[in-house]
């Protein structure tokens, strides 16, 4: 396969001196003999020091370099905080979105839900309310991912780059017990993101991808009551462009260069 690195022209890839180091990237694809297989984009990872703005900073020297041996993950869930609603898919039918932004202008606005009532807890308990009944697919572009402490993926999903920026986050759970009727599902948009990436998955300080990839995500809504005052979620350099603490969470299936 040729390489065919096709760079963005973004203005919103993070600053040099944040960049730790970068690496072409070609996917795990399915074998092809389509012409359009040799044609296939090469992206550039650019491993950086950035991190949500609630975790403390990294050094260069923290973040793992490329060509080393992930540590092994426990895939389960390691977090307390709306466990229920976080490993929960909702029923409702699916509602299709072309452009985050058309879906963000869908949801509730910020203090509504703030203040919502019944009241919103991160007790471990505290399942999806009605206004997080939902479940969206949503064709977009993924800018940036880590993985948490608690084994999600954090995604930074947005709109096509020829666009004013806006982006909104989604994860990619940490499973739940092999009981739960949601498990094969979780498992299964885990499966898929772990394979595309194969040994060049994020690690707890942001990747960003140039250019950005394209790909269909579906999953239920989700008011991120932890960060819904202080501190929040983003990448230093896409943050400024994310405008609600909603997220899709969790991811019920993902779809790479669809």
């Amino acid at each position: 396969m040729r390489d065919n690195v096709e760079g963005s022209g973004r203005a919103r890839l993070p600053a040099s001196n944040a960049i730790v180091a970068e690496k072409l990237f070609a996917p795990n694809r399915p074998m092809s003999d389509s012409p359009a297989a040799d044609r296939a984009t090469t992206y550039r990872i650019l491993r950086t020091v950035e991190v949500d703005e609630y975790d403390p900073p990294v050094g260069a020297a923290e973040v793992q370099p490329f060509g080393e041996a992930q540590p092994e993950v426990n895939q389960n869930f390691r977090g307390t905080s709306r466990k229920a609603a976080k490993l929960s898919i909702s029923n409702a039918a699916v509602e299709e979105f072309h452009d985050v932004a058309a879906l963000i202008d869908t949801l509730p606005n910020h203090e509504s839900m703030v203040t919502h009532q019944p009241e919103i807890t991160t007790a471990a308990n505290s399942r999806r309310v009605t206004s997080e009944d939902r479940n969206i697919r949503v064709a977009a572009f993924l800018y940036a991912a880590s993985r948490e402490d608690d084994n999600d993926y954090h995604l930074i999903v947005g709109r096509d780059p020829a666009l004013d920026p806006v982006y909104m986050t989604m994860e990619v759970s940490g499973l739940p017990p092999a009981n739960s009727e949601h498990f094969t599902r979780l498992e299964g948009a885990r499966r898929s993101f772990s394979s595309f990436f194969g040994g060049d998955l994020p690690g707890t300080s942001y990747d960003f991808y140039d250019p950005p990839i394209p790909l269909e995500v579906e999953g239920s809504l989700f008011f991120d009551m932890s960060h819904a005052t202080g501190s929040r979620p983003g990448p230093q350099s896409l943050r400024n462009d994310m405008p609600v603490v909603w997220e899709l969470h969790p991811i019920a299936r993902i779809v790479f260069e669809p």
